[in-house]
């Protein structure tokens, strides 16, 4: 079973206080996602693995380590874009894909619109993107997705979930790891996560 970690530190916490708030304008949001994104990069790619290559400092040669996997961010469209900036922030080589997917707000299923994903997916550490962990459709039809094209090493990272989404999504990909930095108390009548964030695409991109 894929593990479940919640990612704790005081300056995510202040943020996700700040973006919590219905009142945070557009700009403020949308700055303090993608920080947070930078901020849980070093959580989610903690154990990535790495091979030595030899290196000439200004000194002597030495043995560095380097990553051994290329890095692929997935975000799911809008709102997964609102973290990509952030987590490439500090892995500035990754590659990027995206996936498409917009929810029917009459029965919450998923529906895809566009899917394109780079030739690496295949060999790389994929992070598929998504600030929101509701019902957990959004999140388990990407991965099918990336599944189908070959993907494997494959971690879901968020900022907020809720255990019905958390349940969700682990009954249907076991194998992945989960990344989230609250996970908040379920879902509302209408699949909005309680506290949350709200329409997460929308505060983004102002199109509240």
């Amino acid at each position: 079973m894929g593990k479940l970690t919640i990612i704790n530190h005081p300056l995510i916490e202040h943020k996700l206080a700040i973006i919590r708030n219905k009142a945070t304008d557009t700009k403020t949001f949308r700055e303090n996602v993608n920080e947070i994104g930078s901020l849980v990069t070093y959580e989610i790619t903690r154990d990535l693995t790495t091979r030595p290559v030899e290196v000439e400092t200004p000194i002597c040669k030495t043995i560095c380590q380097v990553l051994a996997k290329e890095v692929v961010i997935v975000p799911i469209l809008r709102a997964g874009l609102g973290m990509v900036d952030g987590i490439q922030l500090v892995i500035p080589t990754a590659k990027i894909g995206h996936i498409g997917l917009y929810r029917d707000e009459k029965t919450l299923l998923p529906h895809e619109y566009y899917v394109k994903l780079p030739k690496e997916i295949v060999d790389a550490t994929i992070l598929v993107v998504d600030p929101m962990l509701a019902t957990g459709g959004s999140a388990i039809v990407a991965i099918n997705h990336i599944k189908a094209r070959g993907g494997k090493d494959i971690r879901f990272v968020g900022l907020v979930g809720c255990p019905e989404g958390i349940k969700a999504l682990r009954a249907a990909h076991p194998d992945v790891d989960i990344y989230l930095v609250k996970e908040d108390e379920r879902l509302n009548e209408v699949g909005y996560i309680v506290p949350g964030l709200g329409d997460c695409g929308d505060r983004l991109f102002g199109t509240r």
